[in-house]
């Protein structure tokens, strides 16, 4: 079974901003850019041999996953079903706006997010739903090796759910510091 390394898609100015990014297409910020580039560092000096390096499609994603490609030698591909969860009517709204005009959705969608599908949205059962067959794939791809995924926030948070069999909760952070690039070696178990 491989070793999945999940990395979350560095800062955009939306996260900076305590924005809900969802599926627009928004760039790195320079912070995003910063945190990557100090990533890439510490995979190449780790030295992990990752395999394949794999992103969603959107421009953070594919940022992400040039620069990390350009540090470990690898050369990103792109899956379009790691995508970001598809939040909607709320996308490009203020998690803070949100809050204050939905206190009742917003504490439901923090706590229990399954119950909860954004107007015009995906849910996250949809999501897992997509998330499934890729996992497969890159396991029986895969086999034995190390594997990165680069995935944006809560996209992330989702996946990491599914590969870990454990509830998630707080998909959005309600700071606006939210969400700097992380990586977590994880099992890749399919469900």
């Amino acid at each position: 079974m491989p070793t999945l390394l999940l990395i979350r898609t560095g800062l955009t100015e939306y996260a900076c901003q305590g924005r809900i990014q969802g599926t627009l297409d928004v760039p790195l910020s320079e912070d995003g850019r910063t945190h990557v580039e100090a990533l890439a560092r510490q995979l190449r000096a780790a030295e992990l041999p990752i395999a394949a390096l794999y992103c969603g499609p959107c421009r953070a994603d594919l940022q992400t996953g040039e620069i990390l490609g350009e540090s470990l030698g690898l050369r990103p591909k792109t899956l379009d079903g790691l995508r970001n969860l598809d939040q909607g009517l709320w996308q490009g709204r203020l998690v803070e706006e949100v809050r204050t005009t939905q206190p009742k959705i917003f504490r439901q969608w923090q706590e229990q997010p399954e119950t909860v599908c954004p107007p015009e949205g995906e849910t996250l059962h949809d999501a897992r739903a997509r998330l499934r067959p890729i996992l497969q794939r890159l396991s029986r791809k895969h086999k034995q090796a190390a594997v990165a995924l680069v995935v944006p926030e809560p996209l992330a948070t989702l996946l990491h759910g599914l590969l870990t069999d454990q509830e998630v909760s707080r998909l959005w952070p309600t700071s606006k510091a939210g969400g700097a690039s992380s990586w977590e070696s994880l099992p890749l178990a399919v469900r």
